[in-house]
């Protein structure tokens, strides 16, 4: 009983991998011509993670007796739905043989289990020859020595005095581009601070001047919200230090979080207040809002940006010419030696072709 029941549970657990696999083949073309190729197309669903065998032929090894494979190729794995792939193999095939051939089922192994595909058909046929007209037939010619014919060798000399004249200008420009004053474009590679670093070094200048407990609280305030307005401008790329302080909030609404947001507008309409309203602000505000403007720094900073800079030298406008008609000489160079490449291994393979 205990052996019934294990043959049941295997039974049960092997069916549903039985159903995620499947074989299919097909043929490109079931009628070819003697010597023409056929492909065969054998496709293997399987879930992933499974090992699949499919069938391997030799060169010129039968498939079946008289339709023999000249090679075969793997087109890769394939993923489907619910965690099957599908792979899938080209075999080509030839026949010298006109008849209907039976290609038998293709076997391939998944996890060790056979899986066979459907069998498949291929009809060779052969060419049609007139022979009520045999004088059309002609038998091999003996070696004949060609003559010399200046009509074939013309275009191939003339090539070639193309590509020395060629040479001899290359080797001219070449000349005029060594004799010629190199232009030293010097480029230096200098450290600049980020946004949020400049920010930073600015308000901790405020504080080594005690700017908080000042009585000038105007001052104060300007010194931080051109602060702010300088780190937003690099920051996020629009001309804050031309926008008011509502347009600032409403242009970074879309960027930020709306608690920064509500600490950032309540600096800006402290500082107005105190800038345009004469409006008075204690030390401990004076701190609250300080601390409010550094947390949005380091909130929204960016560390991950180049902290070097190229430095391109200004050069006059005669070393602009002659930067350019440099440049023009060597794209010239190359180009000449491109095609004198191109023209030499022309010549040469047509020299071959005329000895041969």
């Amino acid at each position: 009983m205990k052996k019934i029941l294990s043959v049941i549970l295997l039974t049960l657990s092997v069916l549903p991998l039985m159903a995620q696999v499947s074989v299919e083949a097909e043929i490109d073309s079931i009628q070819i011509f003697i010597g023409e190729q056929a492909h065969v197309t054998l496709r293997a669903s399987m879930p992933e993670g499974a090992t699949a065998e499919f069938p391997v032929f030799k060169t010129s090894q039968m498939v079946t007796p008289g339709v023999e494979v000249l090679s075969s190729k793997e087109e890769g794995v394939k993923s489907k739905d619910n965690g099957i792939v599908e792979r899938t193999v080209v075999y080509t095939l030839t026949s010298f043989d006109d008849t209907l051939y039976y290609l038998p089922p293709f076997a391939v192994k998944v996890d060790g289990k056979s899986y066979k595909s459907k069998s498949l058909a291929l009809k060779v046929l052969p060419f049609e020859v007139d022979t009520t007209h045999v004088e059309k037939f002609f038998g091999p010619k003996d070696v004949q020595d060609n003559p010399f014919l200046w009509s074939e060798w013309r275009p191939l000399v003339l090539l070639f005095v193309l590509m020395l004249v060629l040479l001899a200008l290359g080797g001219y420009l070449y000349y005029r581009l060594r004799s010629g004053k190199p232009i030293i474009t010097a480029i230096r590679v200098v450290k600049r601070l980020l946004p949020h670093q400049k920010a930073m070094k600015e308000i901790e200048q405020i504080k080594a001047d005690k700017m908080v407990s000042s009585e000038n609280q105007k001052e104060y305030y300007t010194k931080v919200t051109e602060t702010l307005r300088k780190y937003i401008e690099e920051r996020y790329g629009f001309n804050a230090m031309e926008m008011t302080s509502s347009e600032i909030i409403q242009r970074l609404t879309a960027e930020s979080d709306q608690k920064m947001l509500d600490e950032l507008r309540q600096l800006f309409t402290t500082a107005d207040l105190v800038k345009f309203a004469k409006y008075s602000v204690l030390i401990n505000e004076n701190d609250a809002n300080l601390v409010n403007a550094i947390d949005f720094i380091n909130q929204t900073k960016l560390e991950n940006l180049p902290q070097e800079e190229t430095v391109k030298p200004q050069l006059s406008a005669e070393d602009e010419r002659n930067l350019k008609t440099r440049k023009v000489l060597k794209g010239v160079i190359t180009a000449i030696a491109v095609v004198c490449v191109g023209l030499l291994v022309y010549v040469v393979y047509g020299v071959c072709q005329l000895l041969i």
